[in-house]
């Protein structure tokens, strides 16, 4: 079990590096759904998502030895993002294998960010096989976007701000692919917002999570078709029990809606989120989440803001 001990731990081991990144409230957005609405955005947190969180709490877990040998990891997008950033912070070489489709942009932040970067073929087994060859041949040590206890314990941080800047919410939503930021964000509620809901939100085309969840039998997320890129993962053997244990519902959205909600938070609140970070409002447009009273108090995880603006037109 990942303790209260272990997430104050990462609080105390990102202060000072990370971003406390701000939380934001829209009187439009209020009135539409009749609640009162927080936004931790961490668009605006290094490497632009949430990520960097755990990513930094891992590397500062290290110990000497391992910072020699340096790190590795698989990603598309923003892990690998926030885990380049964090070794090169800590002075630590990062090897990232990305698949031959990753957005050129985020593709563009990892090599600016002096990591080595070893291409792959887009599939799972590509990936997991070439990450394997890269950490034969440097002696790195794997860094898992999702299914690692410290990651998940850097990811409750975010949690822990909002509840200390907003006091305690009736609900908190996030969004769900890998569990990582979902796993951290139940624990954080559990042990210091205990009467707060932790409900997730998922694609209807990638809605792993959702089977998983309902069943109590865990689904593997197989071709997921969906806008929101950061979602396309299966849970992992640590989140998921955390997942099932201590979060309240998981409910899914259409592709439109996530288009809807990430254009109103643009147009509304004047700032860039990612398509992953705007499916939990997308749940709220769709009326999928049943409060238990009016005017409820709400927190959302913005989880970033790492978009490609050449592709805008596929969005709209």
């Amino acid at each position: 079990m990942i303790s209260r001990k272990d997430i104050l731990k990462a609080a105390e081991l990102i202060k000072g590096t990370a971003h406390k990144t701000p939380v934001l409230s829209c009187c439009t957005i209020n009135k539409m759904f009749g609640a009162k609405i927080f936004f931790k955005c961490e668009n605006f947190q290094k490497a632009g998502a949430f990520k960097f969180r755990g990513a930094l709490t891992a590397i500062k877990s290290l110990d000497e030895n391992s910072k020699k040998k340096g790190v590795a990891a698989h990603s598309s997008g923003n892990h690998a993002q926030a885990l380049a950033l964090a070794a090169r912070l800590n002075g630590i070489k990062a090897h990232l294998v990305m698949p031959s489709n990753s957005s050129k942009v985020k593709v563009e932040a990892v090599k600016d960010y002096g990591a080595q970067i070893t291409f792959c073929e887009p599939t799972l087994e590509a990936r997991e096989s070439t990450l394997k060859n890269v950490m034969d041949k440097t002696n790195a040590i794997e860094i898992h976007p999702y299914n690692n206890k410290i990651i998940i314990s850097g990811q409750a941080t975010a949690t822990i701000e909002l509840i200390d800047e907003i006091g305690q919410p009736d609900y908190i939503l996030a969004p769900v692919g890998g569990g990582g930021l979902l796993s951290g964000t139940a624990l954080a509620a559990h042990y210091f917002s205990s009467s707060t809901k932790v409900i997730a939100a998922e694609p209807e085309n990638a809605n792993d999570a959702y089977l998983s969840f309902h069943s109590k039998k865990f689904s593997p997320s197989i071709n997921p078709q969906t806008i929101a890129d950061g979602l396309r993962t299966s849970l992992g053997s640590i989140t998921y029990p955390i997942i099932l244990e201590y979060v309240n519902d998981i409910v899914t959205v259409s592709e439109r809606s996530i288009i809807d909600a990430m254009r109103l938070i643009w147009e509304r609140m004047k700032i860039i989120v990612e398509p992953s970070s705007a499916v939990p409002l997308a749940a709220l447009l769709e009326n999928k989440i049943h409060f238990e009273k009016k005017q409820p108090t709400i927190g959302i995880i913005v989880s970033g803001g790492n978009i490609d603006l050449g592709e805008l037109k596929s969005y709209f």
